[in-house]
């Protein structure tokens, strides 16, 4: 409390003390489109937490609590002591350094660099092999608009703009200001020596919207894109190697 200076009259004492911590307005540290997507995330657990039983039943009720506070609000404790906030951020990158969750996997396919290259180049193939996304349209030669599945059956839009690529062996993209999801990523072909084929290695970077806390609980909610990612590149290893097209997505 600060201490009224020698002589102030009772009736003014109140003035020199501090604001109760509960009246402090809490400073906006995430972005509107994140602060949506929390709270419908945490309205999705809160109504999956219904179906279970338990420990369980109260984690789903906790974590989906926490998530609403948080877009509510519009504040995140855990960005305040980080020093992090997406409501003033001008994004000059897909997935600033320092934010996101990332992960890389590698797959060897029997066929040149070439072939994949042009493929996974057309963009617009990439559902094809890629289950979670809808739809891919390309606008022009560098960007194309996106579309997939997101978690609890609400879909997600973005942009993305192909930012650096190497005819043969590299395409490197990331995701423009203003979609539902910040993404980057990056597709290396790697020849084999003997003409034994190409390793495929795939990093991807991306930002959730409830920070890593939402990546855990869509992992651990078997929505993992880790996971999603392995699979996808199977299935483009086996249209690729055999020609033949992806099973359609089960809905």
């Amino acid at each position: 409390m600060n201490s009224p200076p020698p002589g102030t009259e009772l009736a003014d004492i109140g003035r020199f003390r501090s604001k109760p911590a509960s009246r402090r307005k809490r400073e906006h540290n995430i972005s509107e489109s994140e602060r949506v997507l929390s709270i419908a995330a945490g309205i999705g657990l809160d109504a999956a937490g219904l179906g279970c039983r338990g420990v369980k039943r109260l984690a789903l009720f906790a974590a989906g609590g926490a998530l609403a506070w948080r877009g509510y609000t519009g504040h995140c404790s855990c960005y305040h002591a980080l020093g992090i906030n997406t409501a003033k951020r001008k994004p000059s990158t897909a997935v600033p350094a320092g934010l996101g969750c990332k992960f890389e996997k590698t797959i060897v396919v029997a066929r040149r660099p070439a072939v994949l290259y042009r493929f996974w180049r057309h963009v617009e193939n990439l559902p094809q092999v890629m289950r979670h996304l809808k739809s891919v349209n390309q606008i022009d030669e560098q960007r194309s608009h996106w579309s997939a599945r997101g978690a609890l059956g609400k879909d997600v839009e973005w942009d993305a703009e192909i930012i650096n690529e190497r005819e043969n062996r590299m395409i490197a993209w990331g995701s423009l200001p203003d979609g539902d999801v910040e993404t980057a990523g990056s597709v290396h072909f790697e020849p084999l020596p003997r003409d034994q084929g190409t390793q495929v290695i795939v990093s991807m970077k991306y930002n959730p919207p409830a920070g890593k806390i939402g990546a855990t609980i869509a992992s651990l909610m078997g929505e993992g894109l880790a996971d999603k990612l392995e699979e996808d590149l199977q299935t483009f290893k086996d249209v690729m190697e055999t020609g033949m097209p992806a099973a359609p997505a089960s809905v």
